[in-house]
């Protein structure tokens, strides 16, 4: 089970002041509290790519299409919950994860997202518990890479589901179906502080563990995934719903902080689409955030080392 904080306090006078008075010239009000972004050097990343142009598909309990700072970032999506075009999330959970991703950024609203040009395409497949079908989740994967994903984030590290999941493979296969149609899949590693392998050893998967300001393993990341990563996952502020929902029963103010590795997949997922928008193949993609990823202290907990996204782009450049 993911691992909760409290939310960030904020009236919704002031939210609503903010999404007047949006500009795309003006800093982000919550960016001093985004660790994660200069623990990522994703700030400096950006003077190379933004990922314009890029869409990651949020595979999850669905979006709040209309937050102030999502608004404009969505392209078409499904839900394959309700069996319907509108993917409303009804938990919170994947609001959060597509703030992290690609929220508006310098917009004078909130926080900053990952890559700030990207678009989100949400895919819901998991219902207002965060729980979903096995065939309702591999659907998803495929539907999002049918439809144009270029990133599909896969942020369903929950233990009891990763283990359903995998029975017989079919994760692995719509993840490789995804690569395939030429998408990068970014997945949690999972919230049980355990080590474990989660997935073939071949299939083409970026797994992220989390890790924590002072840059050491989150102590609820799994780790032990062959070439697995590390992003930031702890106490990370991002987008919430303003309605009800299980993530904000007792704030609707539209931003919070939660912790998992749920939270450090879509922080990957933003690098993937900066590297896409500068021309790399999924392979060359996953290639170039190993590579660059550190672990001065060789801890296994952080697998290859916690991204550097600063590195990438420019390893990506360079290498151009």
């Amino acid at each position: 089970m993911r691992i909760r904080t409290p939310l960030v306090a904020a009236t919704v006078a002031s939210l609503l002041l903010l999404t007047a008075c949006g500009d795309d010239s003006k800093p982000d009000p919550m960016r001093k509290d985004q660790w994660a972004l200069d623990a990522m050097k994703l700030p400096a990343a950006w003077d190379t790519s933004k990922g314009d142009d890029t869409v990651i598909a949020v595979v999850d309990s669905g979006v709040a299409t209309d937050h102030p700072d999502l608004k404009g970032r969505i392209v078409d999506g499904y839900d394959f919950v309700d069996g319907d075009d509108d993917p409303k999330d009804l938990n919170g959970h994947g609001t959060h994860v597509s703030g992290i991703a690609a929220a508006h950024t310098d917009n004078g609203v909130g926080v900053a997202g990952g890559a700030p040009g990207a678009k989100i395409m949400p895919v819901r497949v998991l219902g207002a518990n965060g729980s979903g079908s096995n065939g309702n989740i591999t659907k998803g994967i495929v539907w999002a890479a049918d439809h144009g994903a270029d990133v599909i984030n896969l942020s369903l590290g929950e233990g009891v589901l990763m283990t359903k999941l995998l029975q017989g493979g079919i994760l692995n296969q719509a993840i490789q179906h995804a690569h395939d149609k030429g998408a990068v899949v970014v997945a949690a590693a999972g919230n049980d502080g355990a080590d474990t392998q989660p997935y073939k050893v071949q299939t083409p998967v970026l797994v992220v563990g989390a890790s924590t300001e002072k840059g050491t393993a989150a102590s609820f990341s799994n780790f032990g995934a062959e070439q697995a990563v590390s992003a930031p996952g702890e106490d990370i502020l991002s987008t919430l719903p303003t309605y009800t929902t299980k993530e904000t029963l007792k704030d609707t103010s539209g931003y919070g902080k939660l912790s998992g590795t749920s939270m450090a997949a879509p922080y990957v997922s933003a690098l993937a689409a900066l590297l896409h928008h500068q021309g790399l193949d999924p392979d060359e993609i996953i290639s170039t955030v190993r590579g660059t990823a550190t672990n001065p202290k060789k801890n296994d907990k952080l697998g290859l080392g916690i991204v550097d996204a600063e590195a990438a782009v420019k390893k990506a450049d360079k290498d151009s």
